[in-house]
């Protein structure tokens, strides 16, 4: 039997009416507070890795923000602590300020060389330096990627080689790493006796 219209209006506004009653959905699954950036202590969780010793330094040419140029082979000589790092990467801003120190009581003994793997180079480097007041470090860029493809193209940052006087690796830490630390001089020291 056919429904009139009013009759047909009237149930489909009681149908309209009725779902304006129910309750709220349910809340979501909490959402984890976001909590700030871990301590720094938490960003320097590097360990040694010696699997690399006797290594050759890869031969590359690396710039600075004037364009100035370094070939890697004019490190041979002197110790050298080769610092592959991003302004992006958390790890490497935590230990920028333990490098600064490290470069400036061993100035003379061992090149600190700190190289920006930032895909925009001085662009990001300059400010960055000038905003920390680095003094003891290099601003040197890596700008095709080349030293970080020698290190194996998937190297996550930041990534530290000690090479010895005559260009050999010594060691390597992959990630941040406490470079005031009582064991960071002792294993240093191995490259500046040599």
């Amino acid at each position: 039997m056919p429904l009139s219209r009013p009759l047909l209006l009237t149930c489909a506004f009681a149908l309209l009416v009725s779902g304006c009653d129910r309750q709220s959905a349910p809340p979501a699954q909490p959402q984890p507070t976001p909590t700030a950036a871990p301590a720094a202590a938490e960003q320097l969780t590097g360990k040694l890795d010696r699997s690399f010793a006797g290594t050759a330094m890869p031969a590359v040419t690396l710039k600075d923000p004037a364009g100035k140029t370094l070939e890697s082979a004019s490190l041979k000589g002197k110790p050298a602590l080769v610092n592959l790092w991003a302004t992006w990467c958390a790890p490497c801003v935590v230990e920028m300020p333990l490098l600064d120190t490290l470069a400036g009581e061993l100035a003379g003994k061992l090149a600190v060389v700190t190289v920006s793997e930032d895909f925009s180079g001085g662009e990001v480097v300059t400010p960055f330096f000038a905003r920390k007041g680095y003094r003891n470090l290099p601003q040197w860029l890596d700008p095709g990627n080349a030293l970080a493809m020698a290190y194996g193209g998937g190297t996550a940052l930041p990534l530290t080689v000690l090479y010895d006087r005559d260009g050999k690796e010594v060691w390597r830490v992959m990630g941040g790493y406490d470079w005031a630390s009582g064991e960071a001089r002792r294993d240093i020291s191995e490259a500046l006796k040599g």
